[in-house]
């Protein structure tokens, strides 16, 4: 018999009490969540130890401790971090370094939070004025007794720098659930965190909501009646207990690809314990025909132990709880005898041929390099019959999202494993999640959409942002009018309307859209940045100024809204203006292409011409492809007849983008080459 933490006894008391307080909603009032040290005034045991627990730790305000000095050179990106102390704050220091040693493209961010327990790693936070959270690119990890790199997705010349915000799917697993107002949390609502943070995961995550057992607690409520106002994960049935670790411990993978897709009518925060958790997310999986080798990542615990042996043949009886204390960690050799004891209930009659020093997860469930996270080790949960072979803590390089390591292909349903007939709808939804399977994706939501013709405006705006993402405007202008049709105030629905009839060339009735989408979103820097281009291209330069100042305004450090200004400024012909706001824009991201370009332009113009050929050069060495910055850099050479190299520059410009113009200059600079080297 297996020996779990909990008796079967009590798991069944548990499927009673659940089915009639959690699925009826009978509990006194609705209940909220409260703060967490009300907790601790009747269990000060556990509450001290689970404070202990990684999951205790996740997040909290940063101090000293939390991140020591330090400095850290990225060579891909070119950039210097350090941080950096004043008085009782701490901010993360970005800039580069000419060869003299003169810094520039400097910017920095008060660290506000630290992510992560700091057993394998931790990451930090800033907390924008507007309740947004960035991710900072710097992290620290416990390897090798504590060592400065690029966090998780950062080591690349391309890295997101300050600019990665943190969303409502990662905060749900992340951390306690924020104060929010009631929709807040809803499909399609920016990340904004404007009330109170929790800092860590705390009760309630598996809990519930506590307002109400903390509220008959104070009124001296019998057992049976606390017992009724909170969930015990102890006492429900093996599927929903294992349930609440897998809503957080499910991802497939933490690369491109839709690993969930939260039903719409579902807030972010509102997966409650004891619920079926496909009633709140559907988890999915590569098809099997993908072929991508396989991977282990951070987020895998739970996807590898569901295709377990140990799982499957306790027939889905085996749970989380049945090795982990949720309350507690056991560490050194009181761990290895506690689960080798575990083990030895299903395998009392195994005898090892060799001495075991590490219990039976040393070869079973060993320690290995994620390949997410290259600096962080972790222990393997598919629980192998045979050891794997080879170093599994061997140094790694980070893998990024191009060519063999990207999936286009088939998404499929992970769990639950038994879906109704509209979940086609949230499948096909997901082929086109981060562009995954278009081809296949979009005809076949096209085709569920006109089955079942749902309600909820999501499904039409996913389908809309598809059909605009691979440039079919006019066809994604039917689909969002139809999202609109179903929520008339859906701000992204509105947005990519107006987005796609710019696009398509219908610039005034893109103008009304997106007036309309900044009425119902006036944070949004991708409205007003869309909203000024439009305006422009309608010949309304005055409007298109003030709706890239108000982008500016709502978010000062928006590199794009800085860039169209400049070409705007540019066109009108003034230049100085114009290379500040391009200038802005690279400091802002030191590998915007289109900015390099654009200041490159400028400066020619103001007679920089060295300063003009730095930034071209830059330019291209950022985006290689980019045809626009190799046909204004060819033809500055031309200028100066350096004609070999500007029809090096021109021939690749031709390869890349054929077009009219730029096979004019190609051809009128050969002509020119052998006229003066005749």
């Amino acid at each position: 018999m297996l020996q779990l933490w909990y008796s079967t006894a009590m798991r069944r008391l548990g499927v009673w009490f659940c089915m009639l307080f959690c699925a009826t909603g009978a509990f006194s009032g609705q209940p909220t969540y409260t703060d967490a040290s009300e907790c601790a005034a009747c269990h000060p045991v556990i509450a001290k130890t689970y404070e202990q627990t990684g999951m205790g730790r996740s997040f909290h305000r940063v101090t000293g401790d939390h991140a020591p000095d330090g400095s850290y050179y990225h060579e891909a990106s070119d950039r210097y971090y350090a941080v950096v102390r004043r008085g009782a704050e701490l901010f993360l220091r970005r800039w580069q370094q000419e060869a003299n040693g003169l810094e520039f493209n400097i910017e920095e961010k008060r660290i506000d939070y630290v992510l992560g327990s700091g057993n394998h790693a931790r990451s930090y936070v800033s907390r924008a004025s507007d309740g947004r959270l960035l991710a900072l690119p710097l992290a620290r990890y416990a390897e090798g007794g504590g060592k400065w790199a690029m966090a998780p997705g950062y080591d690349r010349p391309d890295q997101a720098d300050f600019r990665r915000e943190i969303g409502f799917d990662c905060m749900f697993c992340h951390n306690g659930y924020p104060e929010m107002e009631n929709g807040a949390a809803r499909f399609g609502k920016p990340a904004r965190f404007r009330g109170r943070i929790p800092e860590g995961i705390d009760c309630q995550r598996c809990h519930g909501p506590g307002s109400s057992h903390a509220e008959a607690a104070r009124r001296g409520a019998g057992r049976d009646r606390l017992r009724a106002e909170i969930v015990n994960p102890a006492r429900l049935n093996h599927a929903r207990q294992l349930e609440v670790c897998l809503q957080c411990h499910l991802e497939s993978t933490s690369r491109r690809l839709p690993y969930a897709v939260r039903r719409y009518q579902r807030d972010a925060f509102s997966y409650r314990p004891g619920e079926p958790l496909g009633d709140y997310m559907l988890h999915l999986d590569l098809a099997p025909e993908a072929g991508r080798a396989e991977t282990f990542e951070v987020v895998n615990a739970g996807y590898q132990f569901l295709k377990s042996a140990c799982y499957r043949k306790s027939g889905e009886q085996l749970t989380c709880t049945t090795c982990h204390n949720p309350h507690d960690v056991d560490r050194g050799e009181a761990a290895r005898t506690r689960i080798a004891s575990i083990c030895q209930g299903c395998h009392e009659n195994v005898r090892h041929r060799t001495p075991v020093t590490d219990g039976c997860t040393g070869c079973h469930m060993p320690k290995r390099r994620t390949d997410d996270a290259v600096h962080v080790v972790m222990t393997e949960h598919l629980i192998r019959r045979t050891p794997l072979p080879g170093d599994l803590l061997a140094p790694k390089r980070e893998v990024h999202e191009a060519g063999e390591h990207t999936h286009l292909g088939r998404v499929v349903p992970l769990y639950p494993r038994k879906l109704s007939k509209l979940d086609e709808l949230y499948l096909a939804a997901a082929q086109i999640r981060e562009s995954a399977n278009l081809r296949e994706g979009i005809p076949r939501l096209q085709k569920a959409l006109e089955k079942f013709r749902p309600k909820e405006a999501p499904f039409y705006f996913e389908l809309a942002e598809a059909l605009r993402n691979v440039g079919k405007h006019r066809d994604a202008v039917r689909y969002y009018e139809q999202a609109m049709e179903r929520d008339p105030n859906f701000p992204s629905a509105a947005r990519g309307l107006g987005s796609a009839l710019h696009a398509a060339g219908d610039h005034n009735r893109a103008i009304a859209i997106l007036e309309k989408a900044a009425e119902l979103d006036s944070e949004s820097v991708e409205t007003w940045n869309v909203l000024g281009s439009a305006y422009d291209a309608g010949g309304k330069p005055e409007k298109a100024m003030a709706a890239w100042r108000r982008a500016m305004q709502v978010n000062p450090e928006t590199p794009e809204a800085h860039l169209n200004l400049g070409v705007a400024l540019s066109r009108w012909g003034n230049r100085q203006a114009s290379a500040t706001a391009f200038r802005e824009a690279i400091r802002l991201r030191p590998d915007f292409a289109a900015a390099h370009n654009n200041l490159a332009v400028v400066l020619e113009q103001l007679g920089e011409e060295a300063k003009a050929a730095r930034h071209f050069k830059l330019a291209i060495e950022l985006d290689a492809a980019y045809a626009g910055a190799r046909y204004n850099y060819g033809l500055y050479l031309a200028r100066r007849k350096r004609w070999a190299e500007a029809r090096a520059q021109l021939e690749d410009a031709l390869r890349l983008q054929p077009a009219v113009e730029v096979r004019t200059a190609l051809e009128m600079v050969k002509k020119l080459e052998d006229q003066f080297t005749r």
